[in-house]
């Protein structure tokens, strides 16, 4: 195919910016070949930040981006540059910070003008076309006139983004207790959604971390209220057009409060931190719901997201071509009645029923998003069906409609992989090995561990960010080591193999040789090899991903315990202190550090086995839901301080320790069991 244009994104690897590269604008990547030349022509710079499954971004390209009176007023008066927020997610971090500086809000596509030092001093999110050219024509007149007042305002800007995310050692001593985490609890629950589930709020998010921390407090609480909150919450979920009624795997949120209607665009982060929440749920219910749930995701990852060598891509767009052959959201994934009717013939009044192919799951015009509204044990008894029956119909209308769906042109993948995501898929994985023993998963987690090590590992022991055709990419930034720690560490807990605790040790100290911050006691976003933004963020409020900082603090406080390192508990704790007293008035922004705090404030439980059978009786304990509790194990005799001197030729024996304190060791699970409390 020929094009009218090309620019330089021609030579990138990222999807998102090769559906740029024959833009009239003259786009660049962000190098320091790019920032160079803006210094050398004194050019303002536009950094417009997006991702490929961003339906928004795609609007603002196709109105804006290619449009030639547009890219006029861009290519004569700034640097123009193209940002992949997740291969560039500390562009993102920076430039999102002072748009929701400058505007109180923030979102993508994300579009910053800068001065040609790279300090910003405009910008917002979608903009129209006319909206687009004015502000850029004023900016630039301003510019060339008055420079100072751009400059002026930069060096307010620039002292707002240094502020904003500082963080200093908390000097009181650490004190962490149950009342305290309880009033935070307290003040988040009157935001809950008791109908529907999560918060009364539309749009809604699905924040996995969230409902980790949620159901681990009501569970050592017994707070059944709270239990049944987050249940209702992963049901209803489940339930939801969020969730891929026929090909499985959830959208990143929903447009309005019943988790209906989708933003349809499909990630990696969100179905991985999802199979993990389920996984744990279901350990704690046995709901069959949250199994199928596991079952069916896990099953689109591995037919939509994975590679040949055991790797996992990015996304799915929400864009996809319609009939007519134009970029629609959500194309690929709605139903009309008449299509229905004529896929599903005598089946499709039941299904309709099941579905809600009626006003509760109507859309916009003629389409349905298939949304469920009972559990089956609800739906057999109104339509006289056992559970059996209803499966064999189940299984008969999603192979039908998959069959009828592919047919349509499917959804634009973004192929790219990175080292954070496939670490949270690669948990994601041996949390549902965990929880449902099933080899496969085991198998998929192991090989995709052993693509981070000899693909993604840096000559210096660092890890990359990115890979794609071959190529391994981009110096790591903090949430690839954070999250491949984590996610070795589980992947030790499931296997007893060594090499992956040992891993997680090496990880854990490199960051603290390239992350660590000494003034603040936490870690920087960014490696200290990386080139300096304009500002060096610290990454500590959780969001849809747990931050950064609260995931290496987990990682701190384990890593002490399997290596009895002082040095990592005492950074631990006072990274947690740090940020205890920003953690009161918002607890949805902190569940990760708070479930970090239930680790000080209830009993924490090292549960060892040594012997023949370790695997065997740790795979059993496994199958309950102890979340305050770290495994280690070995056949074999090991030096290791948990393992040593622990072995015994004729016997398997199970040892149960808190804090260095250990009971007498014992051969059977369920003796170990009740030595273990909430």
């Amino acid at each position: 195919m020929t094009h009218q244009f090309t620019n330089d994104l021609i030579h990138e690897t990222s999807p998102y910016l090769l559906q740029h590269a024959h833009n009239p604008v003259d786009w660049k990547p962000w190098n320091d070949k790019t920032l160079e030349l803006a210094k050398k022509e004194n050019k303002l710079m536009i950094i417009s930040v997006g991702y490929s499954a961003c339906h928004w971004c795609h609007v603002m390209e196709h109105e804006s981006f290619e449009n030639e009176d547009v890219a006029e007023v861009m290519n004569a008066n700034y640097i123009s540059i193209k940002v992949d927020r997740e291969e560039r997610p500390d562009v993102d971090q920076v430039y999102m910070d002072a748009i929701q500086i400058m505007t109180g809000s923030g979102g993508w596509p994300m579009n910053v003008v800068t001065l040609p030092d790279g300090r910003p001093v405009w910008g917002g999110t979608y903009f129209k076309k006319d909206q687009w050219i004015s502000a850029l024509s004023q900016i630039s007149k301003l510019f060339q006139e008055q420079p100072e007042q751009l400059y002026n305002y930069a060096d307010q800007l620039e002292k707002g983004l240094k502020s904003m995310n500082l963080v200093s050692i908390n000097k009181e001593a650490p004190d962490f207790n149950l009342t305290y985490i309880e009033s935070i609890v307290s003040e988040w629950s009157k935001s809950f959604d008791h109908e529907h589930g999560g918060l009364k709020r539309a749009p809604k998010f699905m924040m996995p971390n969230n409902y980790h921390f949620l159901l681990r407090y009501a569970h050592q609480t017994n707070n059944t209220s709270l239990v049944d909150f987050v249940n209702l919450t992963l049901t209803q979920m489940a339930y939801g057009g969020i969730f891929d009624q026929v090909g499985g795997g959830f959208s990143r949120y929903s447009v309005d409060d019943k988790w209906h209607v989708p933003h349809f665009e499909k990630m990696l982060y969100d179905n991985g931190q999802l199979v993990s929440l389920y996984a744990d749920a279901y350990l704690l219910t046995k709901n069959e719901l949250y199994k199928s749930t596991i079952e069916e995701t896990l099953n689109f990852v591995q037919e939509e997201l994975s590679t040949s060598r055991g790797a996992f891509m990015s996304a799915l767009d929400a864009d996809s071509n319609n009939s007519h052959g134009h970029l629609e959201e959500g194309a690929y994934y709605v139903w009309t009645k008449e299509e229905l009717n004529r896929v599903l013939g005598d089946d499709f009044i039941l299904f309709s029923e099941y579905y809600n192919v009626n006003d509760y799951g109507h859309w916009e015009e003629d389409n349905y998003v298939l949304i469920r509204m009972h559990s089956d044990v609800e739906f057999c008894v109104k339509y006289d069906l056992n559970q059996e029956e209803l499966n064999l119909k189940k299984l008969y209308w999603k192979q039908t409609l998959t069959k009828a769906r592919a047919l349509r042109e499917r959804p634009r993948l973004d192929n790219k992989t990175l080292t954070s995501w496939n670490a949270i898929m690669l948990k994601a994985y041996v949390d549902a090995y965990r929880t449902l023993k099933n080899k496969q998963y085991l198998d998929i987690a192991k090989t995709n561990a052993n693509f981070i090590l000899q693909q993604q590992l840096k000559e210096d022991g660092g890890l990359y960010h990115t890979y794609k055709n071959g190529n391994s990419t981009i110096n790591g930034f903090l949430e690839d080591y954070a999250l491949t720690i984590d996610a070795f560490i589980s992947l030790y807990e499931n296997t007893l193999e060594e090499q992956w605790l040992h891993s997680a040790r090496d990880f854990t100290n490199y960051t603290l040789d390239h992350f660590y911050d000494t003034q603040s006691g936490m870690f920087f976003f960014t490696s200290n090899e990386d080139p300096s933004l304009v500002t060096r963020n610290i990454e500590y409020r959780d969001n849809v991903i747990p931050a950064s900082n609260s995931v290496m603090a987990k990682n701190l406080f384990k890593l002490s315990h399997y290596f009895d390192n002082e040095y990592y508990l005492k950074t631990a704790t006072t990274m947690l202190n740090n940020v205890k007293e920003e953690m009161a008035s918002y607890g949805s922004g902190f569940s990760n550090w708070l479930d970090l705090m239930l680790n000080y404030t209830n009993p924490y439980y090292e549960v060892v086995a040594v012997g023949e059978k370790a695997f065997e009786k740790l795979s059993e304990i496994n199958q309950f839901y102890i979340p305050n509790k770290l495994v280690a194990g070995s056949t074999t005799p090991k030096g290791s301080p948990l393992l040593k001197d622990r072995y015994l030729d004729d016997k398997t024996m199970i040892y149960v320790c808190v804090n260095k304190s250990c009971q007498l060791p014992v051969t059977d699970t369920n003796e170990a069991l009740k030595m273990i409390s909430k």
